[in-house]
């Protein structure tokens, strides 16, 4: 795929086209949006008391990001964590992975696997053909059910388009190719939509080539050497060798290929009834796992000087989903009801080898999802209601083979990620979402609850390889939740909202039944085995926001939150048939466990303000801080627990203090200053990160301080440009220049260091 070809394919497809003017357009600034996230149907973002930033395909268009991931953290307002190029684990208040919901179209991403590490699973979802994204702070289980305790990210993807205004047909499209110095990405993209008077047919392709990714040359005086990649493993006439790198800048082995394709077909059967057919499909190349490939070890075990994996990289990640949807109004009692029939099918797998060993080991997840969603609302006066049912039907078939990469010979004598017999989990959830808009028009109430039942089913066929006490691993677990808000409306330009609202995870197949090497503390290996007996988790959680207009010209935003987590699930020391520490994969590995901590407590608040600063200016600004922590044993034994009568883990102690919870980012935001005129629009932002000292670390997580300095992880920001220009009414010219100064940093709890100095390119086109 040469971009030069691209290019001129693309202008040449769509030369005749009408024009497309890519303007900024930043998340969140009026107060009159419309949401369709917090009660299923649009809504204006005035009468929602949680708190919702919205991201228009205009503002997606303009950041010009290489993946969802990237586009998150151009917000200023989502933290994301990577350990891989092919990597975007998005943090919501201090909650990540698991304890984060995706949702897309409508349809639960997360299944029964999705970890409480970091996932790369939102890459999955092609932002060159997201209408919008809607991101929900704080719980959300009400609509949403399991998983929803940090906040929800909602993707939208555009819709089939209709002729109207009197024509029988109108064809549209849209194409770019794009050009990434840092990582010598290359990527295309091209939709198109016919549409009839009650037919219309949309279809996407966007194809990425990432190359190894290029750090920055500007290093911290104190820590000349983070991040290097100073050597690399290579196999040479069969035989494993370690070869110097040229450039340690150059991330070795860290590229990866992306096709993701999207289509959907409408058909409007009347003026109140319509069918969508919506499929997707993503899937990548291998997608080698870059921080594990820095990784050292001495060849008797403990932790040294050379390479440890001369493999180690996820296959190819696939994602394919199928959608029928049946849209209704005026049906009966209910204005709106709204029908989902989803399918999913997923495949990734793991697959590593050790330096100078013949076995390669992969292991291979297989996930079918079967789900149901029914929508409806009705509108009594000031009245909105929304009622609903849905079900999901979660099942898994997790397989490992080694392959002896000197005879090929492949086997499968090697234990599987998880439970190698049945795997299921299933869903059932029936829910209400109310809003209220008072005489007064003042005042707005937003309540709401949720019933919703989860059963989980796991066999482990062949117990030979764990050897575990137990091969059945069954969990019932009923959650009622509920939320309750108040909006506070004294004039046409303010906005006083305050919501109270309750969210809960319940287990799954990760949590209850995996085994799997969970990083380096102290110089320590560690290993994650199971505990049947963990409970769902659950949050509390209290909103606090305002919302002012100035005139036309300013705009200012902020919101507090205090979240109780009780039954946090923890990693701590466990103890696994008797003993501390186990031999796993060849190194003796402190042996860790999930475990209800009890109780843990977030806190945190997020500030951004949006103004015209002169004519044809416009400046924004925002921040994020978050502090999370959970009750522990201050004690030398402050690591040891004890099992309750009730079947959780208290902690052994005399004296209580507290411990820092992981996956919670330091201090975040962006700020920037737009100018727009005519065919022009330019951008100069600068993102910022502050320092998260080793102490605030949690040691037995996820934060990775394996992969940070000797004190932790720095504090960094980046100056960075970008512009467009329309060169032709039907093509637009973007160019951007990240990272100015060629900074080298890393985000925090990332095993990959961030792009340096990035010149990036693109030519759109518009039909």
């Amino acid at each position: 795929m040469k971009k030069t070809v691209s290019i001129l394919l693309i202008l040449s497809i769509f030369q005749f086209a009408k024009a497309q003017t890519i303007k900024e357009d930043t998340t969140a600034k009026t107060l009159s949006e419309i949401v369709i996230s917090a009660s299923k149907f649009p809504e204006k973002k005035i009468n929602v008391a949680q708190k919702i930033d919205v991201i228009s395909s205009k503002f997606i268009a303009n950041v010009n990001a290489q993946n969802t991931g990237d586009l998150l953290i151009n917000t200023g307002n989502v933290f994301v964590q990577k350990s891989q190029q092919g990597g975007s684990s998005p943090v919501i208040r201090g909650f990540e992975a698991s304890r984060v919901l995706l949702v897309v179209d409508g349809v639960r991403m997360n299944n029964l696997i999705y970890r409480s590490g970091h996932l790369q699973n939102a890459i999955t979802v092609d932002q060159n053909m997201l209408q919008s994204m809607e991101v929900l702070y704080g719980p959300a289980s009400t609509l949403y059910g399991s998983d929803a305790l940090g906040g929800v990210l909602h993707f939208r993807t555009k819709a089939p388009q209709l002729a109207k205004n009197g024509k029988n047909f109108v064809v549209n499209g849209n194409a770019f190719a794009r050009y990434s110095s840092a990582n010598s990405e290359q990527s295309v993209h091209a939709d198109v939509n016919f549409g009839w008077k009650k037919f219309a047919w949309l279809q996407s392709y966007t194809l990425s080539d990432f190359g190894d990714m290029k750090m920055g040359s500007n290093y911290p005086d104190k820590y000349p050497g983070f991040g290097r990649r100073d050597s690399f493993i290579t196999r040479m006439n069969g035989i494993d060798t370690v070869l110097k790198n040229e450039d340690s800048r150059i991330q070795k082995f860290s590229g990866y290929r992306q096709w993701d394709i999207l289509q959907k077909l409408l058909y409007k059967q009347s003026d109140k009834i319509s069918h969508t057919l919506n499929f997707q499909y993503s899937n990548t190349t291998d997608v080698p796992r870059y921080d594990r490939l820095q990784d050292k070890r001495n060849f008797g075990g403990s932790i040294g000087t050379t390479l440890r994996w001369a493999d180690w990289y996820y296959g190819p990640q696939k994602r394919l989903l199928g959608v029928y949807e049946l849209s209704i109004e005026k049906a009966g009692w209910f204005d709106n009801i709204n029908v989902n029939i989803n399918y999913q099918d997923i495949e990734e797998s793991r697959v590593q080898r050790q330096y100078r060993s013949s076995n390669r080991e992969a292991r291979i997840e297989n996930v079918k999802v079967f789900g149901l969603v029914i929508d409806t609302r009705k509108i009594i006066k000031n009245h909105e209601l929304t009622l609903g049912a849905d079900g999901q039907f979660n099942s898994l078939k997790s397989t490992g083979t080694v392959t002896n990469v000197n005879t090929n010979v492949i086997s499968n004598l090697v234990d599987t990620r998880y439970p190698n017999g049945k795997n299921k989990m299933n869903n059932f959830g029936l829910f209400a979402q109310h809003i209220f808009k008072f005489r007064n028009k003042k005042l707005v109430l937003n309540d709401g609850l949720r019933l919703q039942h989860t059963t989980l089913n796991s066999t482990i066929a062949d117990n030979s390889f764990r050897n575990l006490p137990y091969t059945q691993i069954n969990q019932n677990n009923t959650a009622l939740t509920g939320n309750i808000g108040l909006v506070y409306l004294p004039g046409p330009q303010t906005k006083i909202s305050t919501n109270l609202s309750a969210g809960f995870r319940v287990p799954n197949v990760d949590d209850l039944a995996k085994i799997f090497e969970s990083g380096t503390t102290g110089g320590i290996r560690q290993v994650v085995v199971p505990n049947t007996d963990i409970k769902p988790e659950r949050t509390y959680n209290i909103d606090l926001g305002i919302s002012q207009n100035i005139g036309k010209d300013f705009r200012f935003e902020a919101s507090g939150y205090y979240t109780w987590f009780r039954d946090a699930l923890v990693k701590a020391p466990f103890t696994f048939n008797g003993q501390d520490s186990i031999l796993y994969n060849g190194v003796r590995s402190q042996v860790l466990a999930n475990l209800n901590a009890n109780k843990a407590y977030l806190y945190g608040f997020s500030a951004a303000v949006f103004a015209t600063v002169a004519k044809d200016f416009t400046f924004s600004s925002t921040i994020n801080y978050t502090v999370g922590r959970f009750q522990t044993d201050a004690s030398k034994n402050s690591n040891v627990y004890e099992k309750q009568s009730n079947g959780t883990y208290a902690l052994v102690s005399r004296k209580v203090s507290s411990k820092p919870l992981d996956h919670i980012p330091p201090v975040f935001g962006k700020t920037s200053v737009v100018y727009e005129k005519n065919k022009l629009m330019a951008e100069v932002f600068a993102l910022y990160n502050g320092w998260k000292k080793l102490d605030q670390f949690n040691a037995d997580g996820e934060d990775n301080p394996q992969y940070a300095t000797s004190d932790g992880m720095p504090s960094w920001f980046t100056l960075n440009i970008r512009s467009s220009y329309r060169l032709h009414k039907n093509v637009t010219l973007q160019f951007s220049v990240e990272n100015l100064f060629d900074r080298n940093y890393r985000y925090f709890a990332s095993g990959f260091s961030a792009p340096g100095r990035n010149f990036i390119i693109a030519v759109r086109a518009s039909l």
